[in-house]
């Protein structure tokens, strides 16, 4: 292996766009990876560079030393830890991590970690296709983040089919088209509210929404990934989620909504940036609602480090998302967003790689590797590796 730290090449936006399958990506090794010019497009950025040199070298420190101890941290059993009822999906989300920086499972420094961490989300699928462990909702208590666990591993799983060892594909294959299946029959659940139609949320009824903007998001990303690995998603699946999607847009705040009634109709960064991102998947890109909420990111960074702007705000989730926004925006979005919010999570990084516990009372429970899985994926959108966050 050689130095992950060597010069690279440096694409301007005027570039032709790199595009890379499922296949492909699988085919490098993260040391090529970080070699690779990050997909650009004139029409979102101009003929400036993406990042200065500078910058991509704070990006690379930051995202390796994240990496590092995110690796340190993983159990015997494959997984990492979290709270019992957030696995596998923090399992799943350090993977794509992994993936974002272009390691792939059964090769390179990570390869052995990667394998075995597949092996424990697909340890976890139940006989009905849900990705979940099983015995928390023994306690009553996993419905709530039942399709999280679920929609997030089966991202993970897509993301990863093209990547993984041939002595895993026939699993993940058949552990994708289960999954599948249950998501849809999430989805088809049904809605007191006609408008929540084609949404997802909680595993169970709970409140007075039937859907939600956060759920929804993973599952379209879920179903977007499935779909770029060539597995079988009516586009009627995605196009019933995108129709939710659009209606979650509060034209009075110019931002996305977590739900669409009572306590839940409440915009914040996470939904600003979760509502590009679906829109982005389905196709919608640049819209006026997109840059609407693009502003609103804007309005409201993320300057103050793990600081929530009200109760349901999520600092370290909403980095997550907002960052992927920014870059599928591009341009002046792009500019005047990542520069910043590079410096802040590159300075508020701890000395051994970590990212501090969401302050969120509702999201400390999760751990500081769940919230550096996050930073680390809020973090790489430039690397333009993982098949579904490339335009």
């Amino acid at each position: 292996m050689s130095n992950p730290n060597r010069v690279r090449l440096r694409a301007v936006v005027c570039c032709a766009a790199l595009v890379l399958s499922p296949v492909i990506a699988g085919a490098q090794q993260a040391d090529k990876a970080a070699e690779k010019p990050a997909k650009t497009a004139a029409d979102r950025f101009g003929t400036r560079p993406i990042l200065t040199d500078a910058q991509w070298q704070k990006l690379d420190a930051a995202v390796d030393r994240g990496l590092v101890f995110i690796a340190k941290q993983q159990s015997l059993d494959g997984s990492f830890p979290t709270e019992a009822s957030g696995q596998p999906a923090v399992t799943a989300l350090c993977v794509i991590a992994f993936l974002s920086r272009g390691h792939i499972p059964n090769e390179g420094p990570y390869g052995k970690q990667l394998v075995r961490a597949l092996d424990y989300v697909l340890d976890a699928q139940a006989l009905d296709g849900t990705l979940m462990v099983q015995r928390v909702d023994r306690i009553g208590i996993a419905h709530f983040e039942g399709n999280y666990n679920h929609a997030i591993s089966g991202l993970m799983l897509g993301e990863a089919y093209g990547m993984a060892p041939a002595t895993h594909q026939e699993r993940m294959r058949t552990a994708i088209d289960l999954a599948l299946r249950l998501t849809r029959q999430q989805q088809t659940r049904p809605k007191r509210n006609p408008r929540e139609r084609g949404g997802w949320r909680y595993m169970r009824r709970f409140g007075v929404s039937d859907s939600d903007l956060s759920v929804t998001a993973w599952e379209l990303m879920f179903l977007r990934s499935a779909r770029n690995a060539e597995f079988d998603v009516p586009k009627e699946w995605i196009d019933e989620g995108m129709n939710y999607v659009r209606q979650t847009f509060s034209t009075d705040e110019g931002a996305f909504r977590y739900g669409l009634q009572g306590e839940d109709d409440y915009v914040s960064r996470g939904m600003a940036g979760a509502g590009i991102v679906a829109l982005a998947l389905g196709g919608d890109h640049n819209t006026d609602v997109a840059k609407k909420a693009g502003d609103y990111i804007l309005r409201n960074g993320f300057e103050r480090y793990n600081r929530s702007r009200h109760n349901e705000d999520r600092y370290h989730y909403s980095a997550y998302y907002c960052g992927q926004a920014m870059f599928q925006l591009g341009g002046d979005y792009w500019f005047n967003f990542f520069p910043g919010f590079l410096d802040v999570l590159a300075k508020n990084q701890n000395s051994d790689g970590s990212w501090a516990a969401e302050s969120n009372m509702n999201d400390s429970k999760y751990g500081n590797v769940y919230s550096t899985a996050l930073a680390v994926l809020a973090l790489t959108p430039p690397y333009q590796l993982l098949p579904i966050y490339q335009r």
